[in-house]
């Protein structure tokens, strides 16, 4: 058997045995944003659900999942009160609490989104002068020159769907969301004949599952980094990556982020 495989077995092993020492699911928090995770049906779904899930089960990992604001998943996650949080960005400051996996779920594009009829054009900073932005309370821009200017002006509001919906109604002039997941809020809203984007974007990141600073926890955190890659290699996640595509429209969630 090759080393790398030993070396796989023996991380599951040790994983399995600290949850099975624990004798308790891994209580993951997290807030809605489709696609990549919300609820349905009050089950959870998404795409970087789903592939959390099957990586996961894969490593023979039972899991509670709790859907809540985003400020309070940190601050639950903060108090010790979860184990893991899905589809958080990896900043410096985080990683004296958080453990995070090393392989990413997904890719994000910030961009602006736009009234069809009142189109306000972006290429460069100096676009946005004197204008009203909605953002979103708790969220991490990947652009450092984006976030701290003083150019424009930013409204937080209680949700991505409460962004949109003061967009259309004048009441901002741009919004900030991730490209694929305002796409699919616009469409299951009805609003995609009234919205649209700036193609350039203001930068992009990743989305990680992050756990507690734990060492029983390390090992799980490599297990699921190296399944997986794994899983990205097959067939099983190209039909997952395509069922999520920005056509379809996901449901809107209670919940905020």
């Amino acid at each position: 058997m090759p080393v790398f495989q030993r070396q796989i077995i023996a991380i599951l092993l040790l994983c399995s045995l600290a949850f099975a020492a624990r004798a308790q699911s891994l209580r993951i928090v997290t807030e809605a944003w489709a696609p990549y995770v919300y609820e349905q049906g009050g089950q959870p779904a998404g795409l970087d659900y789903e592939i959390t899930r099957e990586v996961l089960h894969r490593l023979n990992v039972d899991v509670q999942w709790q859907f809540m604001p985003w400020k309070r998943c940190l601050l639950e996650f903060e108090q010790g009160n979860a184990d893991a949080i899905l589809d958080i960005f990896h900043l410096p400051e985080r990683e004296s609490h958080m453990l995070f996996v090393k392989e990413p779920l997904s890719e994000v594009q910030f961009v602006l989104f736009y009234a069809r009829n009142r189109p306000y054009p972006y290429q460069r900073l100096e676009d946005l002068r004197d204008l009203l932005i909605g953002t979103s309370p708790g969220y991490w821009y990947n652009a450092a020159a984006f976030r701290n200017s003083k150019l424009f002006s930013r409204e937080d509001a209680p949700s991505h769907e409460a962004n949109l919906g003061k967009l259309v109604r004048n009441r901002v002039d741009l919004v900030v969301n991730d490209r694929r997941a305002g796409l699919y809020l616009a469409s299951q809203l009805g609003l995609e004949r009234q919205v649209d984007y700036n193609r350039t974007p203001l930068g992009s990141d990743r989305l990680y599952l992050a756990l507690r600073r734990d060492a029983h926890l390390e090992p799980l955190a490599e297990a699921f980094a190296a399944e997986l890659r794994r899983y990205k290699q097959e067939p099983a996640y190209r039909r997952l990556q395509a069922r999520f595509g920005e056509a379809q429209a996901a449901p809107i969630a209670a919940s905020n982020r």
